[in-house]
Order: structure tokens, then C-alpha cells, then sequence
């Protein structure tokens, strides 16, 4: 028996190991592969097709370098603000998603030549005349892409108020909605998604407010670089380049440097220590901020919960089937699904009807994060309810108490006492689920990180320190829970 195990185990082994053999053993032809990460969210540079396929002028180009240099792209989704922390990490070798070659950057990675010559443009409503150049930003709400140039130069405006979002197109949805005055971004992205009439209602202030270059960004002393320089300077020569951007812009390439003078070595800068304890301020304010959202959310979600629990038990069939609809429809959808459709989707649908609707970032994370919360809770209230003997129920009626009051003095005050481990539960779930509201833009404690992280560009330690907090705020809610318990156990108490 225990021979015929350990050969089912040693085939498993060797079939495992011809599967990752095979994976990693490149193409058959055996040319070389390359893992460049991108945000397929950004065209017309890189987007996904209708059929999901990547497109834009970045992927077009990219197949060329390669198919010029002599190695195979296989393309990887990964989120902006994510590329140079998995280009550390070393798990992608080169990332092509219209990233601007900046001097923080290039001490960070290392970059290819430019390949694209762009600027930063100011985008706001067709009925806005004060905003007319970027000094009129000042003291106004402004929408931009984490970790771009875009946001950092919208942060140059005096008393301007950032809206960092992980992607332009939410950003700029951010701005038809009317959630904000402006937005800033590059040039050729934001006319794109204008022409394309998705985004009715916005314009593009005509003065370009920089001159900027992309380049390919590798980890820093890769072996890759020169064979991307390579297949660059040849595309550059032969035409390949001016018909790939032919297609895209409809117009003629402007002249491109062969290089930047931006250094491309980083020395060791501040120890990890030193990082957190910089960080540890903000952080803890974006921890405010969690709090408040879990405080808020659990006690509307109680309270919503509790009557949709109770009316689970009703006799009447109609309200029955619509509190386990509403029951169905938040446990069965995600989070952050109903987060976005709550921001996102709602104020574009009343927009449409001609009406003037916004959401608060804060109120809409508190609607959506009260919402799903009250389909568990409803459930939970419904267990405890049901975990009461029905003798109680019957000696309550021989007493003379009538339904509403046997739930109020008899059955809930005992439910709630058996409720009060899986509420600690949930109470700490959305304790956590609360970083997912970082989606749109509230400064949470995962945005704060994500926020820090896109300007000193160490995931390591700031991630650390966010996880630090969340395992301090969840240890001390689940102390508070367990005391709650204890107290309103007679028996313990004594």
C-alpha cells in the first residue's frame, strides 16, 4: 500500500516537473521570451480589443521591437502603479505602458530610448469657463492617474485637491460625472477618449502643459536593455516605427532623442527604518479614515440588518422572497463590483436622464460597504434568532406578551448574545474590505500605501507597515469583541 502511494506521488512529481519544464522552456523555435507587464486601460496606447485581445500603438510596437530583436513578448496585466515594483521584483523583464522617463524613475529602473514624444494636458467640463490654464487649478478638485506625471504636477497647483485614481479612464469618468473641476493626464490618451464619444461634456485645454518622453522601463543592470535598444534603433530606421504610428495618430512621428540625461543607477538611499518611520504619519491617518468607514458601515449595516433578518422569519411570502433576493444579490456579487457600480454607475445613469446627481466619495463607500454588510448580518441575526428554543416564544405568550414584544424583552436579547462571535467576524472582515474603496480614490490606509509606495517606489517596507497596522487594528477588535462577550455573559461575568 504505502508503495503504490509513494509511486502515485513520484509520477504526480514528475508530471509536475515536466509541466513547469515545459512552461519555462520557452518557444519551440527556441527564441528567447520576454515578460513585459502593461495596463491594457489606456488607449489608444494599450487596451483590450472586443474580443479581449491587447491593442494600441505600445502593443503594436512592442511586437515589433521584438520581432526585430529576435525574441517573443508575452505580454502580462499588470496595474500602473504596480510596474517598477514588479520590475524589483524581477517578475517581468521589461513593461511598455506609456511610462514617462523621469529622473526618480530612471534611479529606480533602467530605461530604453524614448519612444514616444508626449505632454501633459488639462481636461474639464464644456460648462466650465474658469479653468483656462493650469494656475486656474488652484484650490480646485482635480482627478489624476496614481503614480504619473500627471499627478505629480497636478500637485504643484496651490491648495489643489487630489483625486488619485488606478486607471485614466475612471479619472476621467471621475470628471463627467461632474465629481470634480479638472483633470490632468497625457495628451494623446485624453483626446482619444474624447473622439471617441464615450465621455460626452469635456474638452482639453489647447497649451500642452509639458514636453515628455516614454521610454521601456527594465530592472536596473538588466541583460534585456541592449536587445530592446536594438530592436528599437531598427525599427526606428527601417519605417516600421513611422508606420505604427501612422496608423495610431494619422499623422507624421515627431523627431525623437536617442537618449535622456537621466542617471540610470540608484544609490542605497534610506534604510527600511527610516522609510516606515516617514511613512508612519500618514499612514495612520489613512488607518482614521479605515475606522471611520468600518465604524459607520457596521452600525448602518446592524441596523439594516437586524430588520431584514427579522423579516427573513415573516409569514408574509412577499416580503420573505424580497429579503432573500436583497440577501442573494450582495453575497453573491462582489464588493468591489457593487462599489463601483454604486460610484461609478448610478450618477452616469441619472446624468443621462438630464438630471444634476453626485456621489461623495466617503458616503458612497459608507452606502455600498452598509449594504453588503446588512445581507451577512441579516443572516447572522437570522441563525441567532432561530437558535432560541421556541419554549421561550410560548412562555412569553403565556406572560401576556404580545409578538413585538417577546422579540424585543425575550428572543433578541438572548439571539444577540449568541450573535456576538460571528458579528465580531463580520466586523472585522469589513474592517479589511475597506481597503477596497481605495477603487475611488478615498484615502484609506491601502491608498495612503499605494499613494507613498508611487513616489519612493519601496513596496517592501510601506506594505509592510500597512499590513502592521491592519493586524494591530484587527488583534485590538477582536480583544474589544471578546470583552463585549464576556460582559454580557451572566454566567462569566460573575
Amino acid at each position: 500500500m504505502r508503495k503504490g502511494i509513494f509511486s502515485w506521488v513520484l509520477a504526480g512529481l514528475c508530471c509536475f516537473l515536466l509541466i513547469i519544464n515545459g512552461c519555462g522552456s520557452g518557444n519551440e523555435d527556441g527564441a528567447k521570451s520576454l515578460r513585459v507587464g502593461t495596463e491594457p486601460a489606456y488607449p489608444p496606447m494599450e487596451f483590450q480589443g472586443p474580443k479581449g485581445e491587447l491593442q494600441g500603438f505600445s502593443i503594436d510596437l512592442m511586437n515589433a521591437i521584438g520581432s526585430a530583436a529576435g525574441f517573443k513578448v508575452e505580454f502580462q496585466s499588470t496595474p500602473f502603479d504596480g510596474l517598477i515594483s514588479a520590475l524589483q521584483a524581477r517578475t517581468i523583464d521589461a513593461a511598455i505602458s506609456s511610462m514617462t522617463i523621469t529622473k526618480q524613475r530612471a534611479q529606480a529602473v533602467s530605461f530604453s530610448r524614448p519612444y514616444f514624444k508626449s505632454g501633459l494636458a488639462i481636461a474639464i467640463g464644456n460648462n466650465n469657463q474658469d479653468i483656462t490654464g493650469f494656475d486656474k487649478l488652484k484650490n480646485k478638485r482635480v482627478a489624476v492617474q496614481i503614480g504619473t506625471t500627471g499627478a505629480a504636477k497636478a500637485k504643484e497647483a496651490p491648495g489643489a485637491e487630489l483625486r488619485t485614481f488606478d486607471s485614466t479612464p475612471l479619472a476621467l469618468q471621475e470628471l463627467a460625472n461632474g465629481n470634480v473641476d479638472a483633470m490632468v493626464g497625457d495628451a494623446p490618451v485624453i483626446a482619444y477618449a474624447i473622439n471617441s464619444g464615450n465621455l460626452p461634456g469635456i474638452n482639453v485645454i489647447d497649451q500642452l502643459l509639458t514636453e515628455e518622453y516614454y521610454g521601456i522601463p527594465t530592472p536596473l543592470k538588466s541583460p534585456n536593455l541592449e536587445l530592446i535598444n536594438n530592436g528599437l534603433g531598427k525599427i526606428l530606421e527601417n519605417g516600421t516605427y513611422n508606420k505604427i504610428y501612422q496608423k495610431w495618430f494619422k499623422t507624421a512621428p515627431p523627431k525623437l532623442p536617442e537618449k535622456l540625461a537621466f542617471a540610470t543607477q540608484t544609490d542605497s538611499g534610506p534604510n527600511s527604518i527610516n522609510i516606515l518611520l516617514q511613512a508612519f504619519p500618514l499612514l495612520l491617518q489613512g488607518a482614521l479614515i479605515t475606522l471611520q468607514l468600518t465604524l459607520f458601515s457596521v452600525f448602518l449595516g446592524l441596523i439594516a440588518g437586524s430588520l431584514i433578518g427579522i423579516a427573513r422569519l415573516s409569514h408574509i411570502t412577499p416580503l420573505r422572497w424580497a429579503t432573500r433576493a436583497y440577501i442573494d444579490f450582495f453575497r453573491g456579487t462582489p464588493l468591489l463590483v457593487q462599489l463601483l457600480l454604486i460610484y461609478y454607475g448610478i450618477p452616469a445613469v441619472v446624468q443621462n436622464l438630464g438630471l444634476d446627481f453626485s456621489f461623495n466619495r466617503f458616503a458612497a463607500a459608507v452606502v455600498a460597504l452598509s449594504l453588503n454588510s446588512a445581507a451577512y448580518i441579516a443572516e447572522i441575526v437570522r441563525a441567532g434568532i432561530q437558535s432560541i428554543e421556541t419554549g421561550q416564544s410560548e412562555a412569553a405568550e403565556s406572560l401576556g406578551l404580545d409578538a413585538v414584544q417577546t422579540m424585543r424583552y425575550v428572543i433578541f436579547p438572548q439571539a444577540f448574545r449568541r450573535m456576538l462571535p460571528p458579528l465580531g467576524n463580520e466586523f472585522i472582515s469589513m474592517l479589511k474590505d475597506t481597503s477596497l474603496v481605495a477603487f475611488i480614490s478615498l484615502d484609506e490606509l491601502v491608498r495612503r500605501g499605494q499613494l507613498i509606495v508611487a513616489q519612493n517606489y519601496r513596496p517592501f517596507e510601506i506594505y509592510a507597515g500597512v499590513a502592521i497596522i491592519y493586524l494591530c487594528l484587527t488583534l485590538l477588535s477582536s480583544q474589544a469583541f471578546s470583552r463585549l462577550e464576556t460582559w454580557m455573559n451572566p454566567v462569566k461575568r460573575k
